[in-house]
């Protein structure tokens, strides 16, 4: 089965992380990733290729599209064309992300490594999925979660 798999990165503030997430989406496959709010994309506001960002993405930020869109614009553009929202986030209506159903269209949004993902995008979520903790911290780094959830729904 081909998917289309697209990611939201909303809110982000490391640049490191964000190029890490590429990374990971060029070797899964992902058709094309989403930066908005304060995201940091491979180009600053002068359109030059970020140097720190591309130490991290080694290149796939050239392999996967990407662009700075509205958050809110694209995700009802991508439920009107049949997406499955997905949300990687702990909140009291998250599920374990092994349990997930995956449709064909599928867009996984990412939020900020503090205070994760807005509620206003919990809400509209057809899942809101979390990586179970059994040590003493709360969370994992944003691109280690992003690795971890990516690998078990589409490496299949």
């Amino acid at each position: 089965m081909s998917r289309d798999i697209r990611i939201l990165l909303h809110d982000i503030r490391s640049v490191y992380n964000v190029g890490a997430i590429f990374r990971t989406a060029d070797a899964i496959g992902v058709s094309r990733i989403y930066l908005s709010g304060y995201t940091p994309g491979p180009l600053d506001r002068f359109s030059r290729t970020r140097k720190d960002f591309a130490k991290s993405a080694l290149g796939s930020e050239k392999s996967v599209p990407s662009e700075h869109v509205d958050h809110g614009v694209i995700i009802k553009k991508l439920r009107k064309e049949g997406f499955q929202i997905l949300v990687v986030e702990q909140s009291e209506k998250s599920v374990d992300y092994k349990k997930v159903e995956l449709g064909d269209k599928v867009l996984v949004i990412l939020g900020n490594e503090v205070s994760g993902v807005e509620k206003e995008i919990l809400k509209i979520a057809d899942a809101v999925a979390e990586i179970p903790m059994k040590g003493e911290k709360e969370s994992l780094n944003v691109s280690v979660s992003a690795g971890i959830v990516l690998y078990r729904w589409f490496d299949r």
